[in-house]
């Protein structure tokens, strides 16, 4: 049987054939895949690593819980600072992990005055004496706060820890990051809100 089918011609006479669509498919790709990247590496970094969420951009929803040492905390009480809300569960492995990244990130903050933020860790489980035992054996002298019935973090849809949120001295929220964080990756991240407030 003939290859040539009746009006057509043999492809290599067509001038197509797969050693010519390979090239320009090839060739497609890379460009694309180079628009991508230009796209991604163009893009605000504090901004590309923000999680979705309705708060951002708003005023802090209504937070309210006790501190370590018995008083009461509220939210909306520290405007005019920086505030760094670390969601915190001491059976959490990523928690653990991402701890002396925090120490080292308060450190660097109070290198600043008073221009640094503040770090508050919200517990999400575990007793009082559980948390300062924690505190003690790993470092980290900031405050902790406790709430009933978790109303602080259901204030921010939170549902699985660590989760960090950033709000700004308006008192609105900026970031949210779900994952561990790290010492540089937030201090990048504030002195960017900085220079940008």
């Amino acid at each position: 049987m003939s290859d040539v089918v009746e009006g057509m011609a043999p492809p290599e006479e067509r001038g197509g054939g797969p050693r010519r669509v390979a090239p320009l498919i090839v060739g497609v790709i890379a460009v694309v895949m180079v628009g991508l990247f230009v796209v991604l590496a163009g893009a605000d970094a504090s901004r590309k690593e923000s999680a979705a969420s309705p708060l951002i951009g708003r005023p802090a929803p209504e937070a309210t819980g006790t501190l370590d040492d018995g008083t009461s905390f509220d939210l909306s009480r520290r405007k005019g600072s920086w505030v760094v809300l670390n969601f915190f569960d001491p059976t959490c492995i990523p928690c653990v992990q991402e701890h002396p990244e925090l120490v080292q990130f308060v450190a660097d903050q109070a290198s600043l005055g008073p221009d640094g933020a503040e770090l508050y860790s919200v517990i999400t489980r575990g007793e009082q004496a559980e948390i300062d035992e924690f505190f003690a054996e790993n470092g980290g002298d900031w405050p902790a706060i406790y709430s009933e019935a978790d109303e602080f973090p259901v204030a921010f849809g939170v549902s699985q820890v660590p989760e960090t949120w950033i709000v700004d001295p308006r008192g609105v929220v900026q970031l949210r990051l779900i994952s561990k964080v790290t010492a540089d990756q937030l201090n990048g991240i504030l002195q960017q809100f900085r220079e940008q407030y």
